[in-house]
């Protein structure tokens, strides 16, 4: 992702996405009690994933992008 807004969506969405899955799991092992997800395996399971894609978007994020394609040119005609 190269555009600004669309790293920002990514983060942030991430964050969201790490937050939620952080809170259901922790509803799931009983962590977070009060709720019908407290003690459930199948949300401790739907949180874990949810919290990994989540740090997947802020990886994508936050990661640097790569030289333009013509950018990538310009580097190999001026190392040679």
């Amino acid at each position: 992702m190269t555009s600004r807004n669309g790293r920002i969506a990514l983060i942030t969405g991430g964050v969201i996405a790490l937050i939620l899955g952080g809170v259901w799991a922790g509803q799931g092992i009983n962590l977070i009690p009060g709720s019908f997800m407290t003690g459930s395996r199948m949300w401790l399971s739907i949180g874990l994933i949810i919290a990994i894609v989540g740090i997947i978007l802020i990886a994508l994020g936050l990661r640097r992008p790569g030289p333009r394609p013509h950018e990538q040119v310009r580097l190999q005609l001026s190392r040679a």
